[in-house]
């Protein structure tokens, strides 16, 4: 009987740290996925997990309020860290919206049902099936399998550095949205100083009804060249949130949270 109330508890615990990723962290987030597909995945890991990290002698398989504000918290951090993956796609494709003079254009996203400009759906699309093939999903799992080694179950207790690092690294979107989008950003200016110049030399060319066109065509086909810049881009602001929601979850104080922004 005492096994079985302890492996029950494991079991609660393991799913409460298995959903709060579920939740928040990219691709699994995607409310594109069906709700029932999400639940048998979670039930799933956490049936197959339970087991092993419940017979950790380091943990504490107990049902309590400290315990489960523990596995909430890992949850949370590790799902906050890795959204902002998705906050910096989204961002980037705001500016390049912008230059391309896109930001009227909206489109009704599947993922959040509400209305969002056309290239934050383009940016978080391609976003989305970088994280796929790059396996990064696979990544994901591997880094919680190993947290349960690093902090066992019901034995994490949220430290204060742990908000302020959170912040550091949310600070670091908008640098590293502006170095995706760098490459379209400095051929659209190219081109408005290019029409500038056209304007002074030749004033009675009709230049507003040139600058739009212009500025696309040469954007989106920067843009398309810039795609190969994507996987590699993706895969090292990955995989520094991911280590750094690692060292949070050692309770160690991280001054490397601004590596975000790198």
């Amino acid at each position: 009987m005492d096994q079985w109330t302890a492996f029950l508890s494991a079991m609660l615990l393991t799913l409460i740290r298995v959903s709060g990723i579920v939740v928040f962290a990219p691709f699994l987030s995607s409310s594109a996925l069906p709700i029932r597909v999400k639940a048998v995945f979670t039930a799933a890991v956490t049936f197959l997990l339970a087991p092993i990290v419940g017979a950790s002698p380091a943990g504490q398989a107990r049902i309590a309020l400290a315990p489960v504000m523990g596995e909430l918290a890992v949850g949370l951090v590790y799902g906050l860290m890795l959204a902002l993956l998705n906050e910096t796609l989204l961002f980037a494709g705001e500016i390049i919206g912008l230059q391309f003079s896109f930001s009227a254009v909206n489109l009704l996203d599947p993922t959040s049902s509400i209305q969002t400009p056309l290239m934050n759906d383009l940016f978080q699309m391609m976003g989305t099936l970088v994280v796929i093939a790059a396996g990064l999903d696979r990544i994901l799992l591997a880094s919680l399998m190993r947290s349960f080694r690093a902090v066992p179950l019901g034995t994490y207790a949220l430290w204060p550095g742990t908000s302020w690092s959170i912040v550091q690294a949310a600070g670091g979107v908008f640098l590293a949205a502006v170095e995706l989008a760098a490459p379209v950003l400095a051929a659209t200016m190219l081109a408005e100083i290019a029409v500038a110049l056209l304007s002074r030399l030749s004033p009675q060319l009709p230049v507003m009804s040139l600058t739009v066109p212009l500025k696309t065509c040469v954007g989106l086909g920067v843009l398309v060249g810039s795609l190969a810049l994507w996987p590699r881009f993706i895969e090292a602001r990955f995989s520094i949130l991911l280590n750094l929601a690692e060292r949070l979850l050692q309770s160690t104080p991280s001054g490397t949270a601004m590596g975000f922004k790198g």
